[in-house]
């Protein structure tokens, strides 16, 4: 493995996850030639999945006539873990003017230095929440109530079955898309013996 600090050895395009407080470099060399950078600046712009106020923008510097995207420890540190979407910006210097020349996404993860991180992902953790409630839903089958005017109705039983088994299957998918990333067997392979 190539020292991944030293720009020489930064990876062709964007991350698709990252670690939060990790260093973070990568190039694009295939938009230096029609947007060389003497003439053009490139941008990142990103924004974690359901809104928010915080932005995360990265701007290229000029090195060896591509453009190098670089975010220190301590810019990555106050990422929030999640989903993000981005785009990538460039400007013509002389107008100004501004052109999206690629859209992607990658995921923030929590670095597992970090006190009370949770390393485990949404999928995970529901399936863990509701598998729990249909451990106590035996103990207690009320599936609504009313007190002082005010009604709460739970889910039923059915449909808690529904919600987990769709979280499974999520979480799932997760775990194959690690093992094929990670160049392991996904795991999914039927195998069939004929006599």
């Amino acid at each position: 493995m190539a020292n991944l600090f030293d720009p020489e050895n930064a990876p062709e395009g964007e991350p698709l996850e990252i670690v939060v407080g990790d260093f973070l470099q990568w190039k694009r060399t295939d938009i230096a030639q029609d947007y060389p950078p003497a003439n053009f600046s490139a941008e990142y712009i990103a924004r974690i999945t359901a809104g928010g106020a915080s932005e995360i923008s990265l701007a290229a510097t000029e090195v060896g006539g591509i453009y190098l995207f670089t975010a220190d420890s301590a810019t990555t540190a106050d990422f929030d873990p999640g989903y993000y979407h981005w785009q990538l910006e460039i400007t013509e210097t002389a107008s100004g003017n501004r052109l999206v020349v690629d859209r992607g996404t990658f995921t923030a993860i929590v670095d597992l230095d970090a006190n009370q991180a949770d390393p485990r992902t949404h999928a995970e953790i529901m399936v863990t929440k509701i598998q729990s409630i249909l451990e106590g839903k035996a103990d207690s089958d009320v599936s609504n109530y009313s007190i002082a005017g005010r009604s709460l109705t739970k889910m039923t039983f059915d449909e808690l079955i529904s919600a987990r088994d769709v979280y499974r299957r999520e979480f799932q998918q997760e775990k194959v898309r690690d093992r094929i990333k990670r160049g392991k067997p996904s795991g999914s392979t039927v195998k069939v013996r004929f006599s």
